[in-house]
């Protein structure tokens, strides 16, 4: 038989007394059930939780519906929603209206690329601009959370293997992404810090549709990207099949799908973040993280 999905909001938190763990956000704001309090065989870890799969998540689900051990949101430090993950992947030129304010071709093939899961950090930590970049940008992603180990998956079965939704920052230094490194990526989006996550990871049956929600990305209040997810070229689906082809996906998986347009390297003059800009990222249903950008000091 089909177990019932159970619809929440999972999030890393830290409370006063400074351990870092597991728990369930009541609403975007809310109060947090500490569900390792209430049981705990449940694992402390986001990583773990998500390697538990469905027995994990039927014990969390009776920790919430137990109505104890509620934090108040006020006492509650929000982290990276999972951390530790074995990879995070990054789709490229994936919104319609991004290609066309380059005037490029909406791609025929996802365009992949990567960052290390060191660059992942936490809702309202800094981003830490090193000397070494000039050109540092923003860039709001909705990201797909694996939730079940899959290789050569076909896109219609896609969804049994996403756990849910989070909202993530791709912080790229267009210098070394776009001017050095011989023209690979990977450097310029994976210094430490540039992968902001949170606030909280959605459940694929509590976020609605996930090709429908309004993204946007604000500096220093300024709304600077603004569009809908129904902007992606390829879909959740069809980003999983295609990365399936080449290699294993397992549960804690970032997938990044990428971002709209309005970017600062698109912009006439370029437009560059620098020390004490503050950038947040909003996807709808999901919620808002909020980094400052802070340069690089020596301890």
């Amino acid at each position: 038989k089909k177990k019932k999905k159970r619809k929440m909001r999972l999030v890393q938190f830290e409370a006063e007394d400074g351990k870092v763990r597991v728990g369930v956000e009541l609403k975007n704001g809310g109060d947090v059930v500490d569900v390792t309090a209430v049981d705990p065989s449940i694992p402390s870890t986001m990583l773990e939780v998500l390697q538990g799969g469905q027995q994990v998540m039927e014990k969390i689900g009776s920790a919430v519906e137990s109505g104890s051990n509620v934090i108040e949101a006020k006492n509650v430090t929000l982290k990276a929603p999972v951390r530790g993950c074995e990879k995070i992947i990054c789709i490229g030129m994936n919104y319609v209206d991004h290609c066309t304010e380059q005037n490029m071709p909406v791609p025929k093939e996802p365009v992949v690329f990567s960052k290390f899961a060191s660059a992942i950090t936490d809702p309202g930590a800094d981003i830490i601009r090193f000397p070494v970049v000039e050109k540092l940008d923003f860039e709001v992603e909705l990201a797909i959370v694996i939730g079940k180990e899959a290789f050569q998956v076909k896109a219609e079965d896609a969804m049994e293997y996403v756990f849910g939704y989070t909202v993530a920052h791709d912080v790229s230094a267009r210098d070394w992404q776009l001017e050095r490194n011989g023209g690979q990526w990977l450097v310029g989006k994976t210094f430490d810090t540039f992968a902001p996550i949170g606030p909280a990871i959605v459940t694929t049956d509590e976020i609605g549709d996930p090709h429908k929600l309004g993204i946007r990305c604000r500096l220093n209040g300024e709304t600077v990207q603004d569009s809908n997810t129904d902007q992606l070229v390829f879909k959740t689906g069809e980003i999983i099949a295609w990365l399936t082809q080449f290699f294993t996906l397992r549960p804690g998986d970032l997938i990044f799908t990428g971002t709209p347009p309005g970017v600062g390297c698109f912009r006439n003059p370029p437009l560059w973040l620098k020390d004490g800009d503050v950038v947040d990222v909003e996807i709808d249903n999901i919620g808002t993280i909020s980094n400052t950008i802070r340069d690089f000091k020596k301890e």
